[in-house]
């Protein structure tokens, strides 16, 4: 996982970037507060309806999410997370972190991670 400043990059650049290397950009926007990021992951990422608003269903969700990307025989995916100054204080960040990581892990190749410090 990387964790970029958007004073060095804009969205515009990270996303030519990933379209360069032939991945599928996903766009998770910027949210406030953990609710808000959970739900702006679920959106995204299209969990299904049961997903809630908790770290372990993101923990969970991102891992089938993982294993979809493996096996959908699309091109490779590169989530670009849009992280705002006044949730990167917020403790539940460090944990969406790590459990980003997991899953970028798990599906290997497939999958990477980019957190945009706004």
């Amino acid at each position: 996982m990387k964790i970029l400043s958007a004073d060095t990059w804009t969205l515009e650049e990270l996303l030519a970037q990933v379209n360069d290397v032939a991945r599928r950009p996903l766009l998770v926007p910027a949210a406030d507060s953990k609710k808000g990021v959970l739900q702006a992951f679920g959106e995204t990422l299209a969990f299904p309806e049961h997903y809630g608003l908790n770290l372990d269903a993101l923990n969970d969700s991102l891992n089938d999410f993982a294993d979809a990307v493996t096996e959908d025989g699309q091109a490779p995916a590169t989530i670009i997370w849009q992280v705002p100054a006044v949730f990167r204080a917020d403790r539940s960040f460090g944990i969406i972190c790590e459990i980003l990581q997991d899953a970028e892990r798990y599906a290997g190749k497939d999958l990477a991670v980019i957190a945009v410090c706004l």
